[in-house]
C-alpha cells in the first residue's frame, strides 16, 4: 500500500508545510494545477492528499491516511484519548497558537479560573441558569474545566466567530483560539491567568489505526530518516580536527559523536550549543567547522518512535 500523507490545502500552513518538506530535500508538486487536492513527493512514493486542517484530523484518527500535518489542538480536540489513536512524531515550529479560556474585560475582578467558578456558582444562583461557555473546542473545555472543578457552566458550541459571542449575549465566557491575543482584546475579552489549555503548534503526526503494510512503513522510514537527517544538520555542526591519544577522552567529555576517523583525523558531529566549548576544547589543533545539508548517522528517533507506537507487523 502506498504511504498517504495529509498536508493543509491552503493558507499559511499550507504554505509552511510545503517550506517544510522542500527543506528536507521532498519538494511536493501539486497536480491539477493550483486548485488540485493531490500532490507528489519528489523521489519518494507518497500519496499527498490536500485536505483542511479539521479533515486532516479526522482522517488520520479514522485512519484515511497514515501520516498528517495539522494543529495539536485539532488532533487533542477530534481525538480526546489521542494516544490511543495517534502519534505525535515531531512538531514542526510553525503554526503555533493557543486554546485559552477568555472572560470579558469589565470582569475585572475575575483573573484566574478559581474567579470564574465563583462567577459560574454565582451566576447559576442568581439567574436559575448556568454560565455559557462559547467555543469550538467542547472536549478541550470540558477536560480543562473539570481538572478546575468547575461544573457551573454549559457549553454553547460556536459555529463562527467566537470571540464574538458575549458582545452579542450568546455566552458569557469564550474558549478559543489566539496567536497575539490581540483579536480577543479587541472584543473587549482577556485570557485568565491559568487559563491557557493548550499550547499548540503544528504536529507531524501518524494514524495507528491506518493500515501499516510493509511498504507503507519502508516509504515512512525512508521520508523520516530524512527529515531527521535535516533536523539533525540545522541543529549541529561537523568538526574536523586531528587529535592525539586523548581523542576518546577529550570527546566523551564533550558529548560529541564521532562520524568518521582516519589515521588521527576526526569528523565529529557537534550541537550547535557546544560549538564553543569545543573550538576552546580543541584550541589550537587546527579543528573547521562545516555545515551539511543532512546528517545520516544511523540515528533514527521519528522511526523508532513511530514503530514502537505501531502495532506489530
Amino acid at each position: 500500500m502506498r504511504l498517504t500523507l495529509a498536508i493543509p490545502s491552503k493558507g499559511r500552513l499550507q504554505e509552511q508545510a510545503n517550506e517544510f518538506f522542500a527543506d528536507a530535500g521532498v519538494p511536493l508538486k501539486q497536480s491539477a494545477g493550483a486548485r488540485g487536492y493531490r500532490a507528489t513527493m519528489r523521489g519518494l512514493d507518497v500519496d499527498v492528499m490536500l485536505l483542511s486542517a479539521s479533515e486532516i484530523a479526522a482522517a488520520l484518527v479514522a485512519g484515511d491516511v497514515h501520516l498528517g500535518i495539522t494543529g495539536e489542538d485539532l488532533l487533542r480536540e477530534t481525538a480526546p484519548e489521542l494516544e490511543a489513536r495517534i502519534s505525535l512524531l515531531h512538531p514542526l515550529g510553525f503554526g503555533f497558537a493557543n486554546v485559552v479560556v477568555a472572560v470579558p474585560q469589565a470582569w475585572i475582578d475575575v483573573s484566574t479560573m478559581a474567579d470564574l467558578d465563583d462567577v459560574c456558582a454565582a451566576f447559576a444562583h442568581r439567574h436559575r441558569r448556568r454560565l455559557r461557555v462559547a467555543t469550538k473546542y467542547t472536549h478541550l473545555t470540558r477536560a480543562f474545566f473539570a481538572h478546575a472543578g468547575i461544573s457551573d457552566y454549559r457549553i454553547v458550541e460556536s459555529a463562527g466567530a467566537t470571540e464574538g459571542a458575549p458582545t452579542a449575549g450568546t455566552a458569557e465566557a469564550i474558549v478559543d483560539i489566539t496567536t497575539t491575543g490581540a483579536t480577543l482584546a479587541a472584543n473587549g475579552l482577556k485570557i485568565l491567568d491559568d487559563g491557557t489549555i493548550l499550547e499548540s503548534q503544528a504536529q507531524l503526526a501518524a494514524s495507528l489505526s491506518a493500515d501499516w503494510d510493509a511498504e507503507a512503513r519502508a516509504t515512512a522510514q525512508a521520508l523520516l530518516s530524512r527529515i531527521g537527517a535535516r533536523e539533525r544538520a540545522k541543529a549541529s555542526h561537523v568538526l574536523r580536527v586531528r587529535l592525539g591519544k586523548d581523542a576518546e577522552n577529550t570527546i566523551a567529555a564533550l558529548g560529541l559523536k564521532v562520524l568518521s576517523e582516519t589515521s588521527g583525523e576526526y569528523a565529529l558531529l557537534c550541537p550547535r550549543t557546544k560549538l564553543t566549548d569545543a573550538m576552546s576544547a580543541f584550541g589550537g589543533q587546527g579543528a573547521t567547522v562545516q555545515d551539511v545539508e543532512y546528517v545520516f548517522d544511523g540515528a533514527e528517533p521519528l522511526t523508532e518512535k513511530l514503530l514502537s507506537a505501531l502495532p506489530k507487523a
